[in-house]
């Protein structure tokens, strides 16, 4: 029996050794994580570290960290059992970065320029609220019903939706916040961040400064096999080169986020192991890669800081948006914007109107088209830095719909053929959340 019980304290104690040599391996991510998300919810959106750490970073693994905020200083710090502590900090216009020990606070830095259009016109142009209109082609209460069913009844924690937003020919339809969230709160959207960057280039195209479909112009690659990648072919996520994207393990996408100081230079320093156009291959390094290009098309800084509010945020007024940047100041424009439901949905309104924002033409017609058409390596799925409903991923939504996503559900979602925009905020994706039968909810209100 001794020796019984000595077996089963021996295979405890491997399992404990195991666990703990696993888990040291993931402490500095894990951390990172934490400080990071501690810091952006509390100083963008004034969360409080409780609702945060019960909301937020209340996902496996990253509830090991042990929070502080530094009110004064600024910052929020984590660590894991006491060991692999990091710290995020917050600077008003950029936002809050994660940095290293080698990062000096003192620096002096540079911050966008912000010019804010404030109309007096109703949403979405200006600041008015909009008239009560009820439109004949809306079933209200079906519509309401769907984006109810949408959020957790009290207790529960199974949808964890925190907004929802339906707009129809230019009306707000339907809005919905969770407990604790309204119309002024500032909610990450991750990925869909990607979208915004791609947007970018377009920009750039309508002003005649770029051509997507020339070899993407990084040095490094003048002499090798890389040099034959097109920028087109890094929008489509297609360009062959090695990434690895897995958020349950260590992999090239959590490195990037949580221990690269220029986040830019990951994918660029990856070798090709496809030939372009033939794989595609989901990758935040390739969208960060765009942004270390997007930094070298402008000749200071200051320009490239001030180029995606001018051209674009500002100027279809979403002035809650805040991009934040990596350590090297460039903005991580895989992951990490952050703006109110409502300045998410006026992104969606803008392609909705085929790159028209109330008479001015910010992004030709033909690049709209372009991002919503699906590449040829993704089985209809994926477009230029959006995502595609022409494969029926949502069997019950048109095919028409291509949309922007995000970690743990966040969606843009526009549909052409209904006028329909669709902004859902969440912490919860497929498949915990349904998302074919929320929009088909939604879809079924409108006639």
């Amino acid at each position: 029996m001794k020796k019984f019980f000595k077996l089963i304290g021996f295979a405890a104690l491997i399992g404990i050794i195991y666990y703990g040599s696993i888990t040291y391996t993931k402490l500095d991510l894990i951390s990172g994580f934490s400080a990071k998300s501690m810091a952006s919810g509390h100083f963008i959106d004034h969360r409080s570290m409780e609702a945060i750490e019960k909301g937020d970073n209340d996902i496996k693994m990253i509830d090991l960290a042990t929070n502080k905020i530094d009110e004064n200083g600024q910052f929020a710090t984590a660590s894991v059992y006491g060991l692999k502590e990091r710290k995020a900090i917050y600077r008003e216009g950029l936002g809050v970065t994660l940095i290293d020990s080698d990062f000096d606070t003192s620096v002096a830095y540079e911050v966008p320029t912000r010019t804010k259009f404030i109309s007096d016109l109703p949403f979405p142009y200006g600041k008015l609220d909009q008239k009560d209109t009820v439109l004949s082609s809306v079933d209200y209460s079906k519509l309401n019903a769907a984006v109810a069913n949408a959020f957790d009844k009290a207790g529960k924690k199974d949808k964890r939706t925190r907004s929802v937003i339906v707009i129809h020919k230019d009306q707000i339809i339907a809005e919905k916040y969770d407990t604790g969230f309204n119309k002024d709160s500032k909610i990450l959207g991750w990925s869909m961040t990607k979208s915004i960057t791609a947007t970018m280039f377009g920009v750039l195209e309508k002003q005649g400064k770029y051509d997507i479909y020339k070899s993407a112009p990084i040095v490094e690659w003048r002499n090798d096999k890389r040099k034959r990648i097109t920028t087109n072919d890094l929008l489509h996520m297609n360009s062959g080169l090695e990434w690895e994207e897995n958020y349950s393990t260590i992999c090239d996408a959590t490195k990037m986020l949580f221990q690269s100081n220029n986040m830019g230079r990951v994918q660029l320093e990856k070798p090709s192991i496809f030939v372009s156009n033939t794989h595609w291959n989901y990758s935040s390094g390739t969208t960060n890669l765009l942004s270390y290009i997007l930094r070298n098309q402008f000749k200071t800084h200051q320009e490239y800081l001030d180029f995606w509010y001018s051209a674009l945020i500002d100027k279809i007024g979403m002035h809650s948006m805040i991009l934040e940047t990596d350590m090297a100041g460039n903005y991580v424009g895989s992951s990490y914007g952050w703006a109110t439901t409502r300045d998410w949905s006026k992104f969606g309104l803008l392609y909705l109107h085929k790159g028209n924002w109330n008479g001015q033409q910010i992004l030709d017609e033909s690049w709209v088209k372009y991002v919503a058409t699906p590449t040829a390596t993704s089985n209809g799925g994926y477009g230029a830095h959006f995502w595609l409903n022409a494969g029926g991923k949502f069997p019950d939504v048109p095919r028409d719909m291509y949309y922007c996503s995000g970690f743990q559900g966040q969606m843009v979602a526009i549909i052409p053929s209904l006028d329909l925009v669709i902004v859902r905020m969440g912490l919860k994706e497929s498949p915990d959340f349904d998302f074919n039968a929320f929009l088909k909810g939604i879809i079924e209100s409108v006639k």
